[in-house]
């Protein structure tokens, strides 16, 4: 599930050179946590590491093309299902339910903070 959300990340945000300590921030995992998860998504060509200019010792994160198709196909897959479970219910109830979820989502937020 990680690798998904890593994917996810780095697929919004390939316009901006991504470093393994950004992915550890991003997801509140430790170093060598992310280094053995981008060691199994590179051995699976999900993404590549690449030097920088400024310091060799920094390596950017990139998704290869194999790890943006696994993200756009997921985005479809999302999408159908979507478009499958709102079958029948007008945009109105959709725009009422997100509402109503979005209120219970602030409720949630205030408790988290006691």
């Amino acid at each position: 599930m990680m690798h998904g959300w890593i994917i996810r990340y780095l697929y919004e945000n390939r316009e901006q050179d991504i470093f393994q300590k950004d992915i550890e921030q991003r997801f509140a995992v430790g170093r060598s946590t992310v280094t053995n998860l981008l060691q199994l998504m590179e051995k699976k060509g999900f993404v590549r590491r690449e030097s920088v200019k400024q310091d060799a010792r920094l390596k950017k994160v990139i998704l290869t093309e194999k790890g943006i198709a696994s993200q756009e196909s997921f985005e479809d897959i999302v999408e159908h299902i979507e478009e499958e479970l709102s079958e029948g219910i007008s945009e109105e109830e959709l725009h009422i339910f997100y509402k109503v979820l979005d209120q219970i989502n602030q409720n949630v937020k205030k408790y988290e903070v006691r």
